[in-house]
């Protein structure tokens, strides 16, 4: 049952990372706020997760998953009601706020606990790739619920809807049992990762990454509307709008399905090779991007960069898992994560702000030099050792699925 929860802890992640944008068309005219005072409660968010997920990696590590995930499915739900229900900027910012704190208990528990349940705990990179495929489904899925819902009630039942979905795995986080945490574990021994090269490394990989991903994730519906307009200036808005947010479904599909397989392929000895070969792959593909000018094939792009991206993120921490014992996980990963989502609040941003004296296809460009330096740092975190051993684990028997 532990596997379960990991498995709808990264799912109920995915759900918390799309649902701002999901409600926002019913949101803003509901608070009456602008792009900017959206924007505004998107930043709180992240910031919010930022912090989170260095306390709730070492919470993790000294009192177990129980807890953590239980907390994140009722902190979760608990936000997500209290949307439904606000009707002012005032009252929605405070679960906002709270919201990065359930996002992060669900993370740390399902990125944490799925490389120590799944494939016997042998191969975090595996388990890593598999887990994610559920993040994808969350991101993927809660829109077009949203957008469902919408059409058939009104918005307080629709997004409460939400808050049930989120809800429930609670009961199976509480009935579920997991491996003992460390309990001479102390927050000095979270403090003395920061000196080692592999957490490191693991964290500036994840800075880059999460600065492509969050880009794409945000500006790839803006970038696919230019490119229609442009190509094809008679087309409806709406028209216009649906097509292009539509980039973004078959961006999150292809990440599901390149997770699922590298699930079975990526090991902690190829990993770091297959993460730069992925940035290398992706640098051409926003090259190409920046000088489109037909839809069909901007629809292309976005297939093959969320194949490019898939492994990128879960494959590090399954890298960066392999030089460490389990009982220090949590804490490694909210030192890595937090790092990346500093890059998430940057990178976005300053993407936004080249666009308004020019266009959303051009800034693209800005995330080359990420590309390229991610391409090294992989090879570096490949290179470096941790204290769990002098290389990585080869498995020693296939790769296969476990059933739950």
């Amino acid at each position: 049952m532990e596997k379960v929860v990991a498995l709808l802890s990264v799912f109920g992640l995915g759900m918390c990372f799309s649902i701002l944008g999901s409600i926002s068309v019913k949101l803003m005219p509901r608070l009456k706020i602008d792009q900017g005072k959206f924007g505004s409660l998107i930043s709180s968010f992240m910031f919010s997760c930022l912090i989170a997920s260095l306390m709730i990696g070492v919470i993790t590590d000294k009192v177990g998953y129980k807890p953590v995930a239980t907390f994140g499915f009722v902190a979760t739900a608990a936000c997500i009601f209290i949307f439904a229900r606000g009707k002012s900027y005032q009252s929605v910012l405070i679960p906002c706020i709270l919201l990065g704190f359930g996002a992060m208990a669900l993370n740390t528990a399902g990125n944490t606990l799925g490389p120590r349940v799944l494939f016997n705990g042998e191969d975090p990179v595996a388990a890593s790739n598999l887990v994610n495929v559920f993040f994808g489904l969350g991101l993927f899925l809660t829109p077009l619920i949203v957008s469902f819902l919408f059409q058939k009630t009104t918005y307080e039942k629709a997004v409460s809807v939400l808050g049930v979905i989120v809800l429930l795995p609670a009961a199976v986080a509480l009935m579920a049992t997991y491996p003992a945490s460390s309990a001479g574990f102390a927050i000095g021994d979270a403090v003395k990762l920061l000196a080692e090269p592999a957490v490191l490394l693991g964290a500036f990989v994840l800075f880059c990454y999460i600065s492509l991903e969050a880009s794409f994730c945000n500006w790839l519906p803006a970038f696919g509307k230019e490119v229609i307009t442009t190509a094809q200036p008679e087309t409806d808005g709406a028209v216009a709008d649906a097509s292009a947010q539509r980039l973004l479904s078959l961006f999150a599909i292809a990440m599901m399905v390149g997770r699922l397989a590298a699930s079975k392929v990526v090991t902690p000895v190829n990993g770091s090779y297959v993460i730069a070969g992925a940035a290398l792959v992706t640098a051409g593909i926003i090259y190409a991007m920046t000088i489109t000018k037909c839809p069909n094939t901007s629809k292309i792009l976005a297939i093959i960069a969320g194949l490019a991206f898939a492994p990128c993120f879960p494959t590090t921490v399954g890298v960066t898992f392999s030089k460490f014992d389990s009982s220090v996980y949590g804490s490694v990963f909210g030192i890595i994560f937090a790092v990346g989502l500093a890059g998430a609040v940057i990178v976005p941003k300053a993407i936004g702000n080249f666009a308004k004296g020019s266009s959303v296809q051009k800034s693209m460009k800005m995330l080359i030099p990420a590309c390229i330096l991610l391409i090294f740092l992989a090879i570096g975190m490949g290179m470096v050792k941790g204290p769990k051993s002098d290389a990585p684990v080869i498995p020693e028997a296939p790769i296969t699925i476990e059933s739950n």
